[in-house]
């Protein structure tokens, strides 16, 4: 009986350290953000953040300021730590994917206002299974990839103010109710090889949402807001995060790097959680590498460090936790980068820059079946995401996960095939 106090202690205080691990790295966020802005400045760029439609690609720092959109992302990942905490959510690798996610896309499309329907509705439908809430809480906040539905309701159409704020809302709810049946349903048709599953999910019922409401006249108006010019600044904020999260890992992990090695082996197909299986230190050090390689290579081909490229970076970084490493993420920026040399396109355009970065969501192609398939992966997956966001109108934050998911389902099917004839 003591064994089983001791153990459950011993729990408790590591979960309270990944806890404070992970507001502080928040909490970072928010004083970067008042270091580089103004608070009469970054209270009207965060206003301005709410009010804006966030359809790809929306670029937080060029709506409403570097302050703000750093303030904005921060907020809304304490918000959600908070969250997990009063669930009672143990924080393992998967919980430091959600969270990076939140606070990478709060850069381009995720604010304190849009996301919070989604929410809702997933809520609800935890009630109506009569299930905890902390079952389908990782549905929620993987879920809001679908908030832009919310705010160009809201903000972009012409109908009557209350009419947009209601509708707006009920659709939110609607999306968030729907996705976790669906989202559990359609793992099966990629089998775990595109780690951005809510992606696929929100790619096709996106399609569905926006086809029904583009018959009845609703039109998206297409946004492109990127950001130049601020790659030394940012690039001091990222390689300082990235190195004091290894410098943590270290230290957690007796001060050595074992079993990174370990974590390296995963194929990283859904689900491998680090955490859970190699420990959080090993897990840290393995976020921080890959937070660097992404920024690294974002500077490398000459792209530009901005909202969206930040929230690419934090996505590689945080599923560091959850299913990338070294060794399935590089064949994947070697195929984007292929691509972009043999096709019509720059190896730096902001679409090609994205498509390296979430397109790791194939990492576990690479892992499974080797470095030339997750080659291949990519240099058809560069092809695809640029063709499949017109589907959901650019609503579906996660556009690279739709495309993944796509990619993954036609490719899986065939490697499988032909390894099974060379055996």
């Amino acid at each position: 009986m003591k064994l089983i106090k001791n153990i459950d202690s011993e729990k408790k205080k590591e979960n309270k350290m990944k806890r404070i691990i992970l507001v502080a790295f928040a909490l970072s966020l928010i004083l970067f953000g008042f270091l580089v802005d103004t608070p009469k400045e970054i209270f009207r760029g965060v206003y301005t953040i709410l009010i804006q439609p966030d359809t790809l690609i929306t670029d937080y720092i060029g709506v409403g300021g570097m302050g703000a959109a750093f303030v904005n992302s921060g907020l809304l990942t304490l918000i959600f730590i908070y969250m997990l905490h009063k669930l009672k959510v143990n924080f393992n690798g998967v919980t430091i994917a959600a969270l990076f996610l939140i606070a990478g896309f709060a850069f381009f499309g995720k604010n304190l206002l849009n996301v919070w329907f989604i929410v809702i509705g997933v809520y609800l439908y935890s009630k109506v299974q009569k299930e905890k809430f902390s079952k389908y809480i990782y549905t929620a906040l993987f879920g809001t990839a679908m908030a832009p539905f919310v705010t160009e309701i809201m903000f972009s159409t012409t109908l009557p103010i209350g009419i947009r704020i209601l509708l707006g809302a009920l659709v939110g709810i609607g999306i968030g109710f729907i996705l976790p049946p669906l989202a559990s349903y359609l793992v099966r048709v990629h089998q775990g090889f595109n780690l951005y599953n809510i992606g696929f999910a929100g790619g096709m019922l996106g399609t569905i949402v926006f086809s029904v409401f583009k018959s009845y006249g609703f039109v998206v108006n297409p946004r492109m807001i990127w950001t130049t010019g601020n790659n030394k600044l940012l690039g001091i904020y990222l390689y300082g995060i990235f190195l004091l999260l290894i410098g943590i890992g270290f230290y957690i992990n007796n001060k050595s790097f074992k079993k990174l090695k370990n974590i390296m082996k995963y194929p990283g197909r859904l689900v491998a959680d680090f955490v859970i299986l190699e420990g959080f230190g090993p897990t840290l050090i393995n976020i921080g590498i890959n937070g660097i390689v992404a920024t690294s290579y974002i500077l490398l081909v000459n792209g530009d460090l901005n909202g969206p490229t930040i929230g690419g970076i934090f996505t590689v970084a945080g599923f560091g936790g959850f299913g990338k490493h070294l060794r399935n993420i590089l064949p994947i920026f070697l195929g984007v980068s292929i691509g972009a040399l043999t096709k019509v396109w720059h190896i730096n355009d902001p679409a090609i820059l994205l498509a390296a970065l979430f397109g790791t969501a194939l990492a576990p192609i690479a892992g499974e079946f080797g470095w030339k398939y997750g080659v291949i992966a990519a240099f058809i997956h560069s092809s695809v995401v640029l063709n499949v966001g017109v589907l959901h109108g650019g609503l579906n934050l996660y556009n690279n996960g739709f495309a993944a998911g796509l990619v993954a389902a036609m490719l899986v099917p065939i490697i499988e095939a032909f390894r099974k004839d060379e055996a």
